[in-house]
């Protein structure tokens, strides 16, 4: 007799471990926002001169003016490590991420690493804060703790998505690909990206419906006729999706959520499938426009007909370090970022006589 056993991990085991004690620290800071100039510098001298560490910051924050001006920071300064992205390749020496802004920064950091990520250190110090939850007042203590290895950690999904220009035409049977197809490319991969929160395909400047087909694991399940269909990761369930009518899905869970925008159907719901299939979205051959898609935000570009974008999970996730543990820094960003569930509360019956089914 077969005996069938499912083994569920212990979110609590996700713990930080250093192989070798940290070095390479990059801080990432939000543009343009004269308030973390000071923070900034309080965190670099704190890394450099305390913790002896190698900091890295993208040269256009090295280069802010605020900072040329700051004499008494100059000797910071001169000994940061700079880099240029898109130039620079730092993806091989960075021990710790510690971002300052807001959940832009991490989906930045995600950004400058298509490979292994490091552990990423969040503070609020932006607008909305879902995905930064340590706080800078207390960051000496905080950056300690990490820098010990006393912390947990969540392992946030991605997505790695191919766009696959001028596929060759084919043909369906029964809503299946070609077999061939599915082992091969047979068009040429002009993009390959590592989304943090979500691949979304729109009508962009179009009047008309977008109009694309879904494939999953090489199977056609459903059409999408609306403004456009967005596929994300528990991360961006939050995100965009949230505001399109999905559920929020613990980042925890593997998955991969598909959510369509303002479909043309009273029954097209969002649907959660499992992490490990592949899904496909290609224009509908009757489609009346082109569609458009952008990678958390970025990189917009134009989808023609004999194009498809492939999604699935990636396999280097994106260790973001917890405030507190995984499961009460979701709920916590929930309570404090969305407001979710927030009530008056009922009040309690002052006699219990009072009661409508209390028996006469």
């Amino acid at each position: 007799r077969l005996h069938v056993h499912m083994h569920i991990q212990d979110p609590a085991s996700q713990r930080l471990t250093w192989n070798k004690p940290p070095v390479n620290v990059l801080v990432i800071r939000k543009i343009r926002d004269e308030s973390l100039v000071e923070p900034f510098k309080e965190l670099c001298r704190f890394l450099v001169e305390e913790k002896q560490m190698m900091v890295y910051v993208e040269r256009r924050v090295a280069d802010d003016a605020m900072l040329s001006k700051d004499e008494t920071f100059g000797s910071i300064r001169n000994q940061l490590c700079t880099f240029r992205e898109g130039y620079d390749d730092i993806s091989d020496c960075i021990d710790l991420i510690i971002c300052l802004g807001g959940d832009g920064t991490l989906l930045y950091a995600s950004s400058l690493f298509q490979a292994s990520v490091p552990p990423v250190m969040a503070f609020h110090l932006g607008s909305l804060g879902f995905l930064t939850p340590f706080k800078f007042e207390s960051y000496k203590t905080e950056v300690a703790k990490v820098f010990e290895g006393n912390a947990a950690i969540t392992l946030r999904s991605r997505l790695k998505v191919k766009v696959v220009k001028d596929m060759l035409q084919r043909t369906e049977h029964n809503g299946l690909l070609p077999l061939g197809h599915t082992s091969s490319e047979s068009g040429k991969v002009t993009l390959q990206l590592q989304v943090l929160n979500e691949v979304v395909v729109d009508r962009g400047p179009s009047s008309y419906l977008s109009n694309v087909d879904l494939y999953l694991d090489g199977r056609l399940i459903t059409s999408v006729q609306g403004d456009g269909v967005i596929v994300s990761t528990p991360t961006g369930s939050t995100a965009y999706a949230a505001a399109a009518g999905a559920s929020m899905i613990h980042p925890n869970v593997p998955a991969i959520m598909v959510t369509p925008i303002c479909p043309h159907s009273l029954s097209f719901r969002p649907i959660v499938v499992p992490a490990g299939v592949e899904l496909m979205i290609t224009l509908s051959p009757d489609a009346r426009n082109t569609a458009w898609v952008s990678f958390d935000g970025r990189k917009r570009q134009e989808i023609q007909h004999g194009d498809c974008i492939k999604i699935t999970t990636s396999c280097y996730p994106v260790p973001s370090i917890c405030c507190h543990d995984l499961v009460y820094d979701w709920f916590e960003s929930l309570a404090q970022c969305l407001h979710w569930n927030v009530r008056k509360r009922q009040a309690r019956l002052a006699d219990v006589s009072d009661s409508s089914d209390t028996e006469n």
